[in-house]
């Protein structure tokens, strides 16, 4: 298709999650920014059930984000920042609750089927949880109806399979909000830190996102959380905790809020990081932006965690929470990076 308006990757997104940088941006690159639509003239909403969009021309390369919203029983697909799908789905009918959260896709299987549901067939099955919750092709009756998993229209099924890896971000949230770009270095550190993070964000920086077929097992699929609650960070590769660090807040009394952060493009001359923000609005009270964040965390034992920062690159995520770690927020084998409610 011809993309009729192509403003440049720079302009749209300039660097990272992940990463973090010494000295802090000037307030005014800090600021988020809604996500660039290149097609206002599409309707990404108004769809029946079976039907969606796929546009994957308005943005062809770059980590890709899944954002399922039950409110709105539809799937957003963004690819290095910009929206290029949205479909109808099906999730969790009452009693059956499709749990929400921030998920990673930890088994894709082309000819699934379900060992707990009489062999039912389930195409395409992206797994979220080991305990039953995946995307997968199924029955999309217009309003929730299955045991939990995520059903999306066969076609949409294989498209997005086709484009996502081990180790991908997924959103499951009650409301749907816009996403942003958001500017910003990331976890801030010393000055005594400054030139040794220089070096590992200019060697994440020349890294390209991973592949489709990236795995968790060879693929060095890193995610971070940050818990307000603990007061703490932690680096998790493939699942399996490798760092974790006591943290300092600015503004200790003021709740960080709950947001993922997914690393775009890092510019390795000014060392700015673009970031693709979600914020989740676990608490309908939560009224603190991603912009505003970052800058309030401090990582105390900074020496190993910059020398993790050159094992990183764009699609790895961060995830910023005011829940303790522990049940909540948790890591493992078979993980779940932040869970966001106790009825599965």
């Amino acid at each position: 298709m011809t993309n009729a308006w192509t403003p440049s990757r720079r302009a749209m997104m300039r660097a990272g999650v992940g990463a973090a940088a010494a000295v802090a941006l000037p307030s005014a690159q800090r600021a988020s920014t809604p996500v660039p639509h290149p097609r206002p003239d599409i309707d990404w909403v108004t769809l029946e059930p079976g039907e969606f969009l796929w546009e994957p021309d308005l943005s062809p390369e770059g980590p890709v984000t899944i954002i399922v919203s039950l409110d709105e029983q539809l799937v957003h697909v963004y690819r290095n920042g910009i929206k290029i799908a949205v479909s109808t789905c099906s999730t969790g009918k009452p009693g059956h609750r499709t749990p929400t959260g921030v998920f990673v896709v930890l088994q894709k299987d082309r000819d699934h089927h379900s060992s707990t549901y009489n062999n039912a067939p389930m195409p395409n099955m992206q797994r979220l949880t080991w305990d039953g919750i995946a995307l997968h092709a199924g029955r999309l009756p217009g309003y929730p109806a299955s045991h939990g998993c995520v059903r999306l229209p066969l076609k949409f099924s294989e498209l997005l399979f086709s484009i996502t890896h081990l180790g991908i971000a997924v959103i499951i949230a009650d409301e749907k909000s816009e996403p942003n770009n958001v500017v910003h270095p990331g976890p801030v550190l010393p000055a005594a830190a400054e030139e040794q993070a220089t070096a590992a964000i200019v060697a994440a920086a020349a890294k390209a996102h991973h592949p489709v077929d990236a795995s968790l097992t060879s693929s060095d699929v890193f995610s971070i959380v940050v818990s307000g609650g603990s007061r703490k960070l932690e680096i998790l590769k493939d699942g399996a905790e490798v760092f974790s660090s006591s943290i300092l807040l600015k503004n200790p009394g003021r709740p960080l809020g709950n947001h993922m952060f997914k690393l775009l493009e890092v510019d390795p001359h000014d060392r700015a990081h673009t970031w693709f923000a979600h914020k989740i609005a676990w608490d309908t009270n939560d009224t603190v932006e991603p912009h505003d964040v970052l800058s309030r965390i401090t990582v105390e034992d900074w020496a190993p965690f910059v020398e993790t920062l050159a094992d990183f690159r764009p699609g790895t995520i961060i995830v910023v929470t005011d829940e303790p770690l522990g049940d909540v927020a948790r890591s493992g084998p078979g993980f779940v990076i932040i869970d966001g409610l106790s009825e599965v």
